[in-house]
């Protein structure tokens, strides 16, 4: 690859010359430049997805002050993590970060562990957020059309979505990155014309409502949630911040396709979460003052959007504001999927997968990992499908594995966040990358991230996921037989000392083969 193609020429031998010294191929195209980096993650976290969708978790919980005050406290959960990530970032800024964070400040196991963890986060939320998507477009545009809800319709409908995400992902990141950015500058345009929207049609700007504290659980919030104090249902009500505000991982996962990647990487992971916070609050806060009434709201449930905006906005204006938030959801998963097979990549490239070296390929034509892309998108949607068929008791497998999905890419955060904690200073963490905070900042921030990971874990198992546990449970002995009974003797991890000078030869003829 002709390092001075896209200008930066000095930067960019930078990265490849520390991509070279972390013993891997530049096989990937770099071409992303800061914003691009930044937008990826804003669109994965996309508060016009996971914000409206899972608004019920705050107005049938504790009402207005759920978002009033529940939200900047779970954004500050995924902030302090945010920072302590990007800190490690800055200092090994490769695909598929979190597992080689994990094999590089642990070992071979525990970046395994990390690998596991995040990419069936990764798979799931997949299918959730485009589940999402389809259940938006459903309560959007669906009465209209005649739609029926039936498991045939979703999965056609989520096979659809997903597909077209993927096969944009194929052809290349550059057309994924200005869709991406595209994607960055209209979350930003709609959430702050929902946010105009909403107030210009509040019938009063009661601000109290924002700090009024009520317990919606039960039947009086159409049961979101059942019947439990009201500590707890606000508690509860946090999990709408928490899980909203995830995804910025993806800033590491395309590190590798980013230049100056080991400032830019850190800026646009911290960045994103800064900015869905805010403008987060601003259009939720104006969605509640926009209610009729708050009693009348927590009774729909998860309806209570598409209740609201009939209630009070103009249908013309409704309609728009609904596609332009139909298309941020859906840019949403197309930025997933470039987090989900970077992943996949970056995992198979050390042979940590089945079929490693067939997912480990990348096109010469269009520098992407297109078997791990459509990969990962063939398990998100088989993932639905299957899950959506069984279920326990009255509870879909779905739901079940759904619920636990966060709690898995949060311990995916944990695992390399704790190790750095007590590596840095040592041979496996030497120094802080050119992005540094500082040893007591992130020594700070790595125990918050801790002490988070406690409190998400013990929040994400109340009723009604109480299941969840059970399924985490489950994981956590599977991943140890499977470890003790084969990886453990089979899996090398990534290249690390001499394994690594070793390579220079392999890597000058992978960068050789996809030149030509």
């Amino acid at each position: 690859m002709n390092s001075t193609q896209h200008g930066g020429a000095e930067l960019h031998d930078d990265d490849v010359k520390i991509l070279h010294g972390m013993g891997y191929a530049q096989e990937l195209h770099r071409g992303m430049g800061a914003f691009s980096n930044f937008a990826i993650s804003f669109s994965i976290i996309c508060i016009l997805s996971g914000g409206i969708n899972s608004l019920a978790q705050a107005t049938s919980g504790a009402g207005g002050a759920a978002i009033g005050i529940g939200w900047p406290i779970g954004c500050f959960f995924s902030f302090v993590f945010a920072l302590a990530m990007a800190q490690i970032s800055s200092a090994y800024p490769t695909a598929g970060g979190l597992y080689h964070w994990g094999s590089i400040l642990g070992n071979r196991f525990t970046g395994w562990v990390t690998a596991w963890f995040n990419l069936l986060g990764l798979v799931t939320v997949l299918g959730a957020i485009n589940v999402g998507t389809y259940y938006f477009f459903f309560g959007a545009f669906g009465p209209a059309l005649g739609m029926a809800d039936t498991i045939p319709v979703r999965i056609t409908a989520l096979a659809v979505l997903t597909g077209i995400q993927a096969l944009i992902n194929h052809y290349g990141i550059g057309l994924t990155a200005k869709l991406t950015d595209f994607s960055g500058y209209l979350i930003f345009a709609t959430a702050l014309g929902l946010t105009v929207v909403c107030l210009a049609s509040a019938p009063s700007f009661e601000f109290s409502r924002l700090f009024t504290f009520a317990n919606y659980s039960g039947e009086a919030g159409g049961n979101v949630w059942p019947a439990v104090s009201s500590s707890w249902v606000f508690a509860l009500g946090l999990l709408l911040p928490i899980y909203t505000i995830t995804g910025y991982d993806a800033s590491a996962h395309t590190s590798e396709e980013t230049k100056n990647a080991a400032q830019s990487v850190p800026r646009g992971m911290v960045s994103s979460v800064i900015w869905s916070t805010v403008f987060g609050y601003l259009m939720l806060c104006a969605f509640v003052l926009m209610l009729p009434n708050m009693d009348d709201a927590a009774k729909q449930g998860w309806n209570v959007f598409f209740w609201g905006m009939d209630a009070q906005v103009n249908p013309t204006v409704k309609v728009v504001t609904y596609v332009a938030i139909f298309v941020s959801q859906f840019l949403c998963g197309l930025a997933t999927v470039t987090s989900v097979s970077r992943m996949i990549f970056a995992f198979s490239r050390d042979g940590g997968l089945p079929m490693s070296k067939a997912l480990a390929k990348v096109s010469p034509a269009y520098r992407t990992p297109v078997n791990a892309i459509w990969t990962g998108s063939i398990l998100a949607v088989l993932f639905v499908w299957g899950s959506s068929l069984v279920s326990i008791g009255e509870t879909p497998v779905y739901s079940i594995v759904v619920s636990c999905t966060v709690i898995f890419i949060f311990f995916s955060f944990v695992i390399p966040i704790t190790l750095g904690l007590f590596t840095y200073g040592t041979a496996k963490w030497p120094k802080m990358g050119p992005w540094n905070m500082g040893r007591g900042l992130f020594s700070l921030f790595a125990l918050l991230s801790i002490i988070s990971m406690v409190i998400i874990f013990i929040i994400g198992v109340q009723p009604p996921n109480q299941l969840a546990s059970n399924v985490t449970l489950g994981f956590l002995i599977l991943t140890a037989v499977v470890w003790f009974g084969l990886e453990n003797r089979r899996f090398k991890g990534p290249p690390i000392g001499d394994v690594i000078a070793k390579r220079q030869a392999e890597i000058a003829a992978a960068e050789a083969a996809l030149s030509k």
